[in-house]
C-alpha cells in the first residue's frame, strides 16, 4: 500500500503516545475553568479507497484515549473514535468524529498533498464541516466552533484543537482547548 494516497495523513499511521497533553476547559464540580494534564494513546488504521460517485477518499480508522496523569490504569476520562479522510482531488483534509458524550463533528480543511501541517474546522448550523449534539448539550452545554491544526514531523505529531460553546452556568461561550504532541510508538496500527 502506497503511503503517498492518504496525502498529508500518511505520517499519521501508526500507534502513537503522549503525556503532553494540557486540557483547559469548564469543570463542573468546580464551577469554573481549569486544566488537566493528560497522558494519550491514538492509533490510525489505513484503509480506501471509498468511492462516492467520482469522490474518491482515503482514510485512517482512529481511536483515541486520554487519561488525567496519574490514573493511567484507570478508566479513560475522555475516548473518541472516528475517521481521518483524505480527498486529493479536492486537496481536503477531513475529520469526523464522535465522542461518548453524544457530540459528533465532521472538521475539514484545504491541504496540500505534502502538507507537514493544517488546519480543520467545523461549525454549528453549516451543511458542511458541522457540530451535531444530544438534545441535553444542545440545551446546556451547546458546541458552536470547532478549530484543530495538526503538525506532523517524522516520528512527532502535535495538535492544538479549541471547542467553543455555549454553557448554561456561564455567560461569556466556553473556550475549551487541548493540545498534546505524542510520539510515535510503532507504524503498525
Amino acid at each position: 500500500m502506497a503511503n503517498e494516497e492518504w496525502g498529508p495523513l500518511a505520517g499519521l499511521i501508526g500507534t502513537w503516545e503522549g503525556g503532553e497533553g494540557v486540557d483547559t476547559s469548564f469543570h463542573n464540580e468546580e464551577g469554573k475553568i481549569g486544566e488537566t494534564p493528560y497522558f494519550e494513546k491514538t492509533t490510525f488504521k489505513p484503509f480506501g479507497p471509498v468511492a462516492n460517485g467520482r469522490q474518491e477518499l482515503y482514510g485512517l480508522d482512529y481511536r483515541t484515549a486520554a487519561w488525567r496523569k496519574g490514573e493511567e490504569n484507570d478508566n479513560p476520562f475522555h475516548t473518541e473514535v472516528g475517521y481521518w479522510l483524505w480527498d486529493a482531488a479536492g486537496q481536503q483534509v477531513m475529520r469526523c468524529f464522535m465522542v461518548p458524550r453524544g457530540s459528533v463533528i465532521i472538521a475539514g480543511g484545504t491541504a496540500a498533498p505534502d502538507a507537514a501541517s493544517f488546519t480543520m474546522t467545523a461549525a454549528l448550523g453549516v451543511n458542511t464541516y458541522g457540530i451535531l449534539s444530544n438534545q441535553y448539550l444542545d440545551e446546556n452545554a451547546k458546541t458552536t466552533k470547532y478549530d484543530c491544526s495538526i503538525s506532523i514531523d517524522g516520528e512527532t505529531f502535535s495538535y492544538d484543537e479549541t471547542t467553543v460553546y455555549d454553557h448554561y452556568l456561564t455567560k461569556e461561550p466556553v473556550i475549551h482547548t487541548d493540545r498534546n504532541t505524542l510520539k510515535l510508538v510503532s507504524r503498525e496500527a
